[in-house]
């Protein structure tokens, strides 16, 4: 575990590349926002500083703090699951409102949300059977951390997407409705992509299957525009998901 012992400032980057990310449409709008908004920001943010503190305790003689904070985490990364699972619904919402007024939401159009929702479900899926094996594999600590690691990428796109969209639409404002919106989704997966990558290679974890399944999620996530098109696929989110 030594080669970990860094890890803790590495882990920093991550963070700033969500908050980054959400920054503007979370604080930007804070009073606006739904309880439930709120609950899954804070719930987030502070699983993705505890995957800075963690690897701080466990390599540097605090294993004790290690393990029970590490108790209060899967608890944690329960209400990141929960909360996200309960979110679902504002992207059918967004969806029938994109339908209705569609002038207010230009290049914004319902397959976007419904395509959102698709990506997201799996997303969040991924997230929870990381964490899972995380805790089969607690007794490996190499596996156990690296479990773990990854769910900041398999997570991070609905904050870091969201951010750089927004800032690419900001940036080409005086040709709206006529925006390409998809352009800015996939420069974020190649980035979050990227990350992992250099992040697997520093630690030797090329061919480890948290890292397949962080890069698999995250390509999946660049066909967000054909699954919103689908009508099967939006007939069967409708089905599960009541906004």
């Amino acid at each position: 575990m030594d080669h970990y012992k860094s890890l803790y400032k590495w882990m920093i980057i991550p963070m700033i590349f969500m908050q980054f990310g959400i920054f503007g449409d979370y604080w930007g709008e804070f009073v606006q926002k739904a309880w439930s908004v709120h609950v899954h920001y804070w719930t987030g943010t502070i699983w993705y500083l505890y995957l800075i503190i963690q690897p701080y305790y466990a390599t540097h003689g605090k294993l004790e703090k290690h393990r029970t904070n590490g108790i209060i985490g899967m608890f944690l990364a329960g209400g990141v699951c929960i909360t996200a699972f309960s979110m679902l619904f504002r992207d059918i919402t967004n969806a029938n409102d994109a339908a209705e007024f569609s002038d207010n939401f230009g290049p914004f159009e319902p397959w976007f949300f419904i395509g959102v929702a698709a990506v997201e479900i799996v997303m969040i899926l991924a997230f929870g059977y990381a964490v899972i094996m995380s805790i089969i594999k607690r007794k490996s600590l190499e596996d156990h951390a690296w479990w773990l690691i990854t769910t900041v990428f398999l997570i991070m796109m609905p904050a870091l997407g969201r951010g750089i969209q927004n800032v690419y639409v900001g940036l080409n404002a005086k040709h709206w409705p006529h925006i390409d919106i998809m352009l800015p989704m996939y420069f974020t997966q190649v980035l979050i992509i990227g990350m992992i990558l250099l992040a697997a290679w520093k630690y030797k974890k090329l061919k480890h299957p948290a890292t397949y399944l962080a890069v698999l999620v995250n390509v999946y996530t660049c066909f967000l525009e054909p699954l919103g098109r689908s009508p099967a696929v939006e007939a069967f989110l409708r089905a599960v998901i009541k906004d």
